[in-house]
């Protein structure tokens, strides 16, 4: 199995901490924002991990979800998922205090944990815990 990159494993950590970040958010476009944010980090590193140059399609901008289904298509329905939330995600960092309900943005932070425990899994990591805590420890697989 080959080592994560740097980069991916920053990236898992910040996901992680957007994820705990969301967790202590007061509103619901916060909570909803942060929790994409933390799914989209997450996604980051997959592309860190498995992404080489020779992907990049004619150097178009391309949605990081849309990468995602191509480098890893066995995230192909997680990615549809947050592609769908992402023009709710915008509305509520711009403010629109009615872009998202509690429940939508409490679902999306848990869709979000659950997204970032696959991609883990997914790259050879196992955490030492279920929760994503401050002290979560990551081991490689193998």
């Amino acid at each position: 199995m080959q080592q994560l990159s740097p980069p991916a494993l920053r990236l898992l950590a910040t996901s992680r901490a957007a994820l705990r970040e969301a967790q202590r958010a007061e509103s619901a476009p916060e909570r909803y924002a942060t929790a994409h944010l933390a799914a989209l980090r997450a996604a980051a590193a997959v592309l860190a991990a498995r992404a080489r140059p020779s992907d990049a399609r004619a150097r178009r901008p391309t949605s990081a979800w849309v990468l995602l289904s191509g480098v890893a298509p066995e995230l192909g329905e997680w990615a549809a998922y947050f592609a769908a939330g992402a023009d709710k995600r915008a509305a509520a960092l711009a403010g629109m205090r009615s872009a998202v309900t509690a429940r939508e943005a409490d679902d999306l932070l848990r869709d979000a944990t659950t997204f970032l425990a696959l991609v883990e899994t997914t790259l050879g990591l196992l955490t030492d815990n279920t929760q994503f805590h401050d002290k979560t420890v990551l081991h490689q697989a193998g």
